[in-house]
């Protein structure tokens, strides 16, 4: 192996790990950097070899307990060749203790598996243009900045408080942000952001299937009838369900998978997971 450097990424780097993920066909949005970034600067590993970009990952610690592993990737022309692995372990040291969550693609979970990490649950790629219901009177409300009550509902939807994500994922600027807000109480929420295709949600929270279907067909509506994807954890029968119910297709798979103690999330409030990158 030649000699290989593994340093923290720029945001310029970030780009081009975005770049790879689309060509892996992950399909990013297309201003996923933007949150991503500002969550944790020195969670995006990048291996050089001389001055060329060879492989990548991202390592986002959220607390002291807890990080995200994602962007896995080695290009094409320097596989086979120990960048990739060397990277990996480069990653994993630098989340330490903490648990590690990943969404794995299929072919790549066998070697999770023999690096510690357990499976948790598929999530399945829903995509298509959907055949939309009447919005109905329903109490939506735009989200354009990170309040404690959001903040507190998220909160219990994910392994750890993520308020430095939130705070750039919820700008209007790039991501339009829907809450169900009844009686002063967020019942679920839901963010929609335009992708190298389509457009996709992520996340998509809610206490019951009304809401969720409510907050889809709000979010979608004013996208103006493109293709739109939802990676949908499968063990909720429910969220399967209305994917199933708006005409999306299962188009591809992850497992959700840790190392270390596995969160016990309320699987069936969780109708779309945030992005694969940071969980």
């Amino acid at each position: 192996m030649s000699d290989l450097e593994i340093r923290p990424a720029s945001r310029q780097d970030l780009a081009t790990m975005t770049d790879w993920a689309a060509t892996e066909g992950w399909n990013p949005g297309l201003h996923d950097a933007d949150a991503f970034f500002p969550t944790d600067p020195e969670g995006f590993l990048i291996g050089w070899l001389g001055d060329k970009p060879v492989t990548c990952i991202s390592v986002v610690a959220y607390d002291d307990a807890y990080g995200f592993l994602g962007f896995y990737i080695a290009h094409p022309d320097h596989r086979g060749q120990g960048h990739g692995i060397a990277t990996w372990n480069a990653g994993i040291e630098r989340l330490g203790k903490r648990t590690i969550g990943l969404d794995g693609v299929v072919d790549q979970q066998p070697n999770y598996a023999r690096s510690g990490f357990n499976l948790a649950q598929r999530n399945v790629r829903f995509a298509g243009v959907p055949g939309l219901e009447p919005a109905g009177d329903h109490p939506l409300v735009e989200l354009a900045d990170l309040s404690p009550d959001l903040s507190a509902y998220d909160a219990d939807l994910v392994p750890a408080p993520r308020d430095g994500f939130l705070r750039h994922w919820v700008n209007p600027e790039h991501r339009r942000t829907l809450g169900y807000v009844e009686d002063g109480r967020i019942r679920g929420y839901g963010t929609i952001r335009p992708c190298r295709e389509g457009h996709k949600i992520g996340p998509l929270f809610a206490d019951t299937p009304t809401v969720a279907e409510a907050l889809f067909n709000g979010l979608v509506g004013p996208e103006g009838g493109g293709a739109v994807m939802i990676d949908v954890p499968e063990p909720n029968g429910e969220a399967v369900a209305l994917a199933g119910r708006l005409g999306l297709q299962p188009v591809f798979e992850t497992a959700r998978m840790y190392r270390g103690a596995a969160p016990s999330l309320p699987i069936e409030r969780i109708y779309g997971i945030t992005s694969f990158e940071l969980g």
